[in-house]
């Protein structure tokens, strides 16, 4: 080896690494880009609009909102003809939630129009070109709660306790209406309850869902029900026991809540105002504050739903080739003809329209066409399940029926008090 390359050796060995070429670093000196995700609400992106929202307010309707943002009256007209089968723009309410949409160049003018009619259904109201409204609703969230409890005063207090709404309850005595007297219940009566609650958008508490199995102990006696879904159930669905009896009769002992009987049926009624002459009475009369809910006291279709002489304001329904109900007096119809009512449900209000001397529905019950008095008839059961239905019923049932078995009710101390005990399960969303 020459000499120059000895020396060559050396020097690279003397200097080690800090002879190597470093590479060069390749510096951004852009910054990074953060790229926010798009606001969507309600079918839109928010982004592109400038977004107001508000609430009807005393004064407030349709046409001053969106006159108010820029919108022609000859224009809102035309979008309140168009939207009509879809919604009514007269019907806004004071207090109700809504959002408008709107241009984002110098005339801010209104181009949708978003209501709230409740915490889970809205209706969209678009007139950026031909108007168009459609209802929709906010994805829902069911979530399954388990409670059980012990009667210690009544069953508002007692789902007061337990941090429940008395909703379930109110719930649970329409389920029992003909098995439990719910306003007669006794200290140390059990039970226990499989309900969902329902939440918009994972977070907002938009009440009580399905009741899904109830076990109850009173006086001795243990009864389930179970919630069945079929469409060829009346309704879509109904409670039944185990065996698949239905826990509902053919019809409710009166058309109220709470039934206070203030005249009777009665063919040789004698009125004073009229001579003590014989004025039949052909309905049973319930008294009530003006207001009052009025309910269908079995299953059927609306045939009337008019205002006519004496009775005033009333609902006639039709159940089956025999049965018909029919309800007097009232102040507000709320069942229109053709619509399918199941038994509790609110067809109309108490009022004093006709001739009446005082707040109250009449209630005539109709039987193969003739009126009679229905605390003297034998009115049937309703039908037990059928047979074919069973094995899908079964199905159902048995998971229920386990859960509830696993649900332990709580021990009473000595004042009766009631521990609250609630487990949640979150099911799948819904919508």
């Amino acid at each position: 080896m020459k000499i120059h390359q000895l020396i060559a050796l050396f020097l690279i060995i003397l200097c080690g690494d800090s002879c190597k070429k470093e590479a060069p670093v390749e510096v951004d000196t852009l910054a990074e880009t953060v790229i926010k995700p798009a606001v969507q609400q309600y079918g839109y992106v928010l982004d592109d609009y400038v977004v107001q929202r508000d609430t009807v307010r005393n004064g407030d309707s349709f046409g001053k909102i969106l006159f108010d943002n820029k919108v022609g009256y000859p224009t809102i007209q035309s979008i309140s003809d168009s939207v009509q089968e879809v919604f009514d723009t007269r019907r806004i309410q004071v207090g109700k939630p809504y959002v408008l949409l709107k241009t984002k160049d110098t005339t801010a003018a209104a181009q949708v129009f978003i209501y709230e009619k409740n915490k889970e259904d809205y209706v969209v109201i678009d007139f950026k070109e031909d108007p168009i409204a459609k209802a929709k609703s906010h994805p829902v969230t069911y979530v399954e709660k388990e409670i059980s409890g012990v009667i210690s005063d009544n069953p508002s207090s007692t789902f007061q306790k337990l941090g429940v709404s008395v909703i379930v309850a109110y719930k649970m005595a329409d389920i029992y209406a003909w098995t439990i007297d719910f306003y007669k219940l006794d200290e140390g009566d059990a039970f226990k309850v499989i309900y969902e609650e329902k939440y918009v958008n994972d977070t907002v508490y938009a009440g009580i869902g399905k009741i899904k199995a109830t076990h109850f102990e009173h006086r001795g006696k243990e009864v389930n029900a179970f919630r069945f879904e079929y469409d060829s159930l009346p309704g879509g669905y109904d409670y039944f026991e185990e065996d698949g009896n239905n826990l509902r009769r053919a019809f409710l002992k009166g058309p109220l809540k709470f039934n206070r009987i203030s005249s009777r049926y009665n063919l040789k009624r004698r009125i004073k105002y009229y001579g003590y002459k014989v004025r039949p009475h052909k309905g049973t009369d319930y008294a009530g504050p003006i207001g009052t809910p009025i309910l269908a006291t079995a299953d059927g279709t609306v045939t009337k739903s008019e205002r006519r002489g004496g009775n005033g304001n009333y609902v006639k329904i039709r159940h089956n080739s025999t049965y018909e109900t029919q309800y007097l007096h009232m102040q507000k119809r709320i069942a229109k003809v053709g619509d399918f009512v199941r038994q509790g449900e609110v067809i109309g209000t108490i009022g004093m329209t006709g001739n009446t001397g005082g707040p109250h529905v009449c209630y005539r019950f109709w039987k193969n066409g003739k009126q009679v008095d229905p605390y003297k008839q034998d009115l049937p059961a309703s039908e037990p399940l059928d047979q074919e239905l069973m094995p899908v019923f079964d199905s159902i049932l048995q998971p229920l029926k386990r859960q509830l078995e696993a649900i332990p009710l709580p021990e009473q101390d000595e004042d009766n008090i009631i521990s609250d005990m609630i487990q949640d399960q979150t099911t799948n969303q819904n919508i």
